[in-house]
């Protein structure tokens, strides 16, 4: 296996952003000008930026002084800046410097297939990191345990994820229950056919988790492919780590804030933001001086962690960490102070010193997780554990979110209902399933301090809704900003619904180019299932024997009658056995490639909107099997080796008007409560060279 060397970022979403030849010029760059001045500091951005080429005939540097005055005005001038910062400056202003142009161009990095000549360096401490941690959680795994512990010196970590069996289990050590593992081809030796399952599974239900999955495949995880390994690995693991990092979660955290405001600002922000508030609220009553911004250069004198440990763990603190002028000697120091305390040291010093981003956090989270210093005595603790959801607007907020997310935006969802009221994210996913339909030059970018601007945005929002026919009678930019949740999940599902039909439409388009309906995927569900002898039949996607699982485990069994273990169905009878039944539905459907976001109870209630996705997401993956047949004869492994999210076909979303009338007619009864259906499924879909996440 070829040697993996390159730059390296640790956000992996920043990674993605760029290709190696980009990551490695731009990194001249910012070097070449940190050799000249000793540092690279806020105000030094605008002349650094008028050194690349991207922008010299864009911009003068009084604009790009206004723009990042404008993007971070909290910002020191005299703030030292370090590579992932000026990154994220760099993508800001390419951003709009496509939107002065007058249109919004993708990313490079969004590849069609993953690039194998590139060059990789894997970080050892990350790596030596991930290995004790997994070595932690599963080494009394009862098929894991003869593999581990593994040893962080050698490839041990590569060769065990080819056969996927380790990441389907780390990801339900992050979020229980999300895989079945009733599912899991669990053996010593497994086939091509069942390896590439095992991670078929696994990237699908990575995705429902909140990982970003662009740009791997399953192929990529068969061969062990280091960074991409890696890369996985650590986003399922930082998962885990914020897991609690919320209100709902741990209710505690309410005494970092003052009065019911803020409370609500909390609710906002990210796990990793609010880590970070957690560990500048225990600074302050420290007596440290500072603000820490992030999880890299504000840490790397140690300081900060000597002042958190002394509030946190006071009995054994060591006057002299404070005292030592060394860096790396503080830093030390600090570990054997959380030693003490009770935390495994899975980093060394010189990880701290040099600012390693994920190391650095998943040391703060574990912190947080042994001792969190939080008050479990506090009225504000009520008025927390009072801001409960409706269950399944919960979960329909969940279900949408991870949707977004997996589209490849360039902003991350954290609270659905509060970060699409300025009207950006949504304008962005207009953008990714209907190309060319934003007008950008009358759109805001966040930050946005201007109510009005939001507005705007949200106006432009509800008319491309119209043009596409959707029901938004009486509805107005307004009534997002005002973060009306009923008409935010009204739209999005009609988002998705629109993008659902328009695949189906575009697969069928080979045979028959009908437009498909909801009672369309309805009889072909029935069709399938009575084409192998069962005598099954529902009358909606709202029928109460849904309920017990059986009809789509025949659905399932259908499609592809391999990957059915009948010997694990139960009747469906209890609700025990309807929510066994229900979990392996979910597995089996990601297993197979179906990219799905509902949840077991989502089948046991018989949520009509989620069961008219799992469905389609069924279809899908069906019919697209029907189209690679009809051009080829691929063998079974290779068959299953196209499932993976590079393997969806470009809809034709911009449609014609005959396909926006058939749509309507759909769309005109359509409600939050609609009868019919609603929410959603995943693959990924190529737009004009770029690969994103798609419906289904």
């Amino acid at each position: 296996m070829s040697k993996f060397e390159g730059v390296i970022v640790s956000d992996q979403w920043l990674q993605s952003q760029f290709t190696q030849v980009e990551l490695r010029s731009l990194k001249s760059k910012f070097v070449t000008f940190k050799n000249q001045k000793g540092k690279v500091t806020f105000g030094d951005l605008a002349s650094l930026m008028m050194k690349l080429k991207t922008f010299v005939d864009m911009y003068k540097e009084d604009e790009i002084k206004g723009i990042l005055n404008e993007s971070e005005s909290d910002n020191d001038f005299t703030n030292d800046v370090d590579f992932e910062a000026f990154l994220r400056t760099y993508l800001n202003l390419r951003s709009q410097a496509t939107t002065k142009q007058g249109g919004v161009k993708h990313s490079s990095s969004f590849l069609k297939e993953t690039i194998t000549t590139l060059l990789h360096t894997i970080s050892g401490s990350e790596k030596a990191f991930y290995v004790a941690h997994i070595n932690s959680f599963l080494g009394d795994d009862p098929f894991l345990s003869q593999y581990l512990p593994l040893d962080p010196a050698t490839n041990d970590l590569f060769n065990l994820s080819k056969d996927g069996v380790l990441l389907c289990k780390l990801i339900n050590v992050a979020v229980p229950g999300t895989i079945d593992e009733r599912a899991i081809n669990v053996k010593r030796n497994l086939t091509l056919w069942e390896r590439n399952e095992n991670h078929t599974l696994c990237l699908n239900s990575a995705k429902a988790i909140g990982c970003t999955v662009v740009n791997i495949g399953a192929q990529d995880l068969v061969e062990g492919r280091p960074h991409l390994v890696l890369g996985l690995i650590s986003q399922i693991i930082k998962i885990q780590l914020l897991a609690d990092l919320n209100l709902k979660k741990t209710p505690q955290l309410v005494e970092l804030v003052d009065d019911s405001q803020d409370i609500e600002e909390l609710l906002n922000l990210s796990p990793e933001k609010v880590l970070l508030k957690w560990m500048n609220f225990h600074l302050q009553r420290g007596g440290y001086q500072k603000t820490v911004k992030n999880f890299s250069s504000d840490l790397k004198d140690a300081e900060a962690y000597a002042y958190l440990l002394n509030v946190l763990a006071p009995e054994h603190c060591d006057p002299a960490t404070l005292d030592t002028k060394d860096s790396y000697e503080r830093a030390n120091l600090v570990l054997e102070h959380a030693e003490r305390m009770g935390c495994k040291r899975y980093l060394t010093p010189r990880d701290i010193t040099e600012g390693t981003s994920n190391l650095n956090l998943a040391f703060v989270a574990q912190l947080f997780h042994h001792r969190s210093g939080l008050s479990t005595d506090t009225k504000k603790m009520s008025y927390a554990e009072m801001m409960t959801e409706d269950v399944q607007t919960c979960r329909e907020e969940r279900c949408f979110r991870m949707w977004i997310n997996s589209l490849g935006i360039s902003t991350r969802v954290n609270n659905l209902f509060e970060d699409v009221r300025n009207g950006w994210i949504l304008l962005e996913v207009l953008d990714k399933i209907f190309p060319g339909s934003v007008n950008w030059k009358q759109a805001t970018r966040p930050p946005i301090r201007m109510p009005f601007r939001k507005v705007e945005n949200c106006n432009q929002v509800i008319k491309i809704g119209k043009q596409l026919k959707f029901s938004l009678v009486n509805v107005a930019g307004n009534d997002i900003v005002q973060g009306n949740k009923k008409l935010i999940l009204a739209l999005l599902w009609q988002l998705m619904r629109f993008t659902m039909l328009q695949l189906l439409r575009n697969l069928r388009s080979h045979s028959q180019g009908k437009e498909i309906s909801d009672a369309d995927i309805l009889k072909w569900a029935n069709r399938k299932v009575n084409s192998i002898g069962r005598n099954s039949q529902i009358h909606s996607f709202k029928d109460k024997s849904l309920s017990s699982g059986l009809f789509f485990l025949e659905l399932l069994s259908a499609v592809e009658p391999r990957v059915v273990n009948w010997n694990l169905v139960t009747k469906g009878e209890s609700d025990d056995e309807k929510k066994l039944n229900a979990t392996y539905i979910i597995s089996v459907a990601r297993k197979l490639g179906c990219s799905i976001y509902l949840l077991p109870e989502d089948i046991m209630e018989v949520n009509q909107k989620m069961i008219l996705t799992l469905a389609a997401s069924i279809m899908y993956w069906s019919l697209q099997q029907q189209t690679e047949d009809a051009d080829s004869f691929p063998s079974p492994a290779s068959t299953l080796t196209n499932v993976t999210p590079e393997a969806s076909p470009a809809p034709s979303v911009c449609g014609e008007d005959e396909s926006y009338s058939s749509l309507n007619g759909d769309f005109s009864n359509l409600s939050v409560d609609d009868t019919t259906s609603d929410t959603t499924v995943s693959s990924q879909l190529e737009i004009d060279g770029v690969v994103l996440d798609e419906l289904f």
